[in-house]
């Protein structure tokens, strides 16, 4: 392209973004690290404001204590290697480009629903880590950013499928006139050998961040996680996996029981020393009734329901113990005995161990998946582990951890052979 000063200025865009040189109100790039995504973004930006002299751009993120956490120094980086220095003034705070345009730097968690109107003559909206940015800076902000030909612009690495801009741009429904392209480190032609390393070492050194870190995915592990690298391993010797209920064998569905919280169960078969995991249910603020419904609606009215030590409890509502509330809906119940102090910590152990001999149904325990690998040990202010967090994974982590101490070794038959003497055989 050409400057106004007359000289041409080559910016060299790597082909996964080139969909996005194109007009469109919603503009979105998302994948892992190293994808070049910002610099993308940057240098559209320096694009659109010499081919459109006047431009009003504002680069802004949810949170931003101070300009260092911007992309203001990016661009500036890329106004000085571009030898733009004449056209661009560069200014504390904000940047001023041709024919009176502006780039401004805002964190949208600081404003308010009058205090964004400042920015509603600005053509151009790139919102940075958009995994971040919560559902009321979103609705702020779009129709703030209304000009005729404006855009908005989103880059990220997910994080989760909650998050306000995944539901936005990777949900079910787009917005009108959304383009939205996936870029990871290999559709970098200019990836560097530095960042190369780092790949190939957490590949190998943190196995279960790497999707995450590196390939775009969820973040389905927390830092720390119990079962974190037992999970990849599952996933790498193809455990988690389409499974098949099998008739002849007994199923058993493990609880955690939830009075004001959330009720989890596992569905599971043993079929030899393997523990099969088959399903997987989890449920706020609804009474026992429904949890049963869910049982038979599924398949599973011949499953004894083991329970935890306080299925012996009685409900606060009815006075009556939870296994005689199941029992008396016709379901076979046991209840497993208190396991003493730090029981938590025993089933979490006992799992591990066990963890190598466990498969499990990748569609229909991916939320009880995603339970187990952000399961995580609680720390106090110096540091130090205090045993398990007790957030919104411990439920479906309890149950599973219940399904863990109950597991049986399969007996070994032995047969005895006498007609030579005396003896035996195995």
């Amino acid at each position: 392209m050409s400057s106004s000063n007359g000289k041409r200025l080559k910016i060299e865009v790597a082909p996964v973004f080139e969909p996005l040189l194109d007009p469109s109100r919603y503009k979105g790039a998302w994948g892992g690290r190293g994808s070049g995504k910002s610099q993308f973004f940057a240098d559209l930006l320096l694009i659109d404001a010499l081919k459109q002299p006047g431009l009003r751009t504002l680069c802004c993120r949810e949170i931003q204590k101070s300009l260092k956490e911007s992309a203001k120094r990016l661009i500036e980086s890329k106004i000085e290697a571009y030898g733009l220095g004449k056209m661009f003034e560069v200014q504390a705070s904000e940047i001023k480009t041709p024919g009176g345009g502006l780039i401004a730097f805002a964190g949208l968690q600081d404003h308010t629903s009058e205090s964004i109107k400042s920015y509603e003559g600005f053509d151009r909206a790139w919102v940075e880590e958009a995994q971040t940015v919560s559902p009321r800076s979103l609705n702020l902000l779009r129709p703030t950013i209304r000009k005729p030909g404006s855009e908005l612009w989103f880059s990220w690495n997910p994080r989760f499928d909650t998050d306000a801009v995944d539901q936005m741009l990777r949900g079910v429904e787009q917005p009108t006139g959304s383009i939205v392209v996936k870029a990871n480190w290999s559709d970098n032609p200019w990836f560097p050998a530095e960042l190369e390393q780092e790949r190939i070492d957490c590949q190998r050194q943190q196995p279960e961040q790497y999707d995450h870190i590196w390939e775009g995915g969820y973040a389905t592990v927390s830092e720390g996680a119990y079962f974190a690298r037992h999970i990849a391993e599952a996933r790498e010797q193809n455990r988690i996996t389409d499974l098949a209920k099998d008739p002849l064998l007994p199923i058993k569905a493990y609880w955690d029981i939830g009075v004001r919280d959330a009720t989890a169960i596992w569905i599971v078969q043993q079929k030899g020393a393997n523990i099969r995991f088959l399903d997987h249910y989890e449920a706020q603020g609804q009474d026992l009734a429904a949890h049963l419904n869910w049982l038979r609606a599924n398949g599973y009215e011949s499953a004894e329901c083991v329970l935890p030590h306080d299925g012996a409890k009685m409900d606060a509502v009815t006075a009556i113990r939870f296994e005689d509330h199941i029992a008396g809906a016709n379901f076979a119940v046991r209840t497993v005995p208190n396991q003493g102090k730090g029981a938590a910590q025993k089933r979490i152990e006992v799992a591990r161990k066990l963890f190598g001999q466990m498969w499990f149904d990748e569609g229909k325990t991916s939320k009880g998946m995603k339970a187990l690998g952000w399961y995580h040990e609680k720390r106090n202010e110096g540091g130090y582990g205090v045993g398990p967090d007790h957030d919104w994974s411990s439920h479906s982590a309890d149950a599973f951890g219940l399904a863990a101490i109950d597991y049986s070794e399969p007996k070994v038959a032995v047969s005895l052979d006498f007609s030579s003497g005396g003896g035996w055989a195995g």
